[in-house]
């Protein structure tokens, strides 16, 4: 990822709290991946997210060649179905060890439709930091604004 994107003022670290999101996330796909060892599978990325209330809340991908949805947008359904209204944090962990990914343009155009107080834990040159999800999407479409 392109440093100067992101910009000093809008990465944060990581608190202990985001630590803990970051190993949830993979744990979860560790223990939900249907991939070999270097092998595709339909599972093979975790997310984990936390709400205002503090609650967690976690999801894995479906891959398909149609388009299946992305861990983040899972985990997003998951977290609104057990009531969460309000998600702060989210971070997406590749499985067998890949670590944090960043989400796809379709994830971030979602979230930054959906939820635009939403920070994410990114992946950068200098280690995994905090984002929100504005800064993600610079200039990004605003489906919101068209409804109008």
């Amino acid at each position: 990822m392109n440093e100067d994107a992101l910009g000093d003022s809008a990465r944060r670290e990581l608190t202990e709290t985001e630590k803990q999101l970051v190993e949830l996330a993979r744990t979860t796909i560790d223990a939900s991946t249907d991939a070999d060892a270097g092998g595709d599978g339909a599972h093979t990325m975790g997310c984990a997210l936390l709400d205002a209330s503090g609650s967690l809340h976690v999801g894995v991908n479906f891959y398909h060649f149609t388009g299946g949805p992305c861990a983040e947008l899972v985990a997003l359904a998951a977290a609104r179905t057990a009531g969460a209204r309000e998600p702060q944090v989210i971070v997406a962990v590749g499985n067998r060890g890949r670590g944090i990914k960043n989400p796809c343009g379709r994830c971030r155009q979602v979230m930054a439709d959906a939820y635009p107080q939403l920070r994410v834990i990114v992946d950068t040159p200098d280690g995994a930091c905090t984002v929100g999800i504005r800064e993600l999407l610079p200039l990004g479409f605003d489906w919101a604004a068209e409804q109008n």
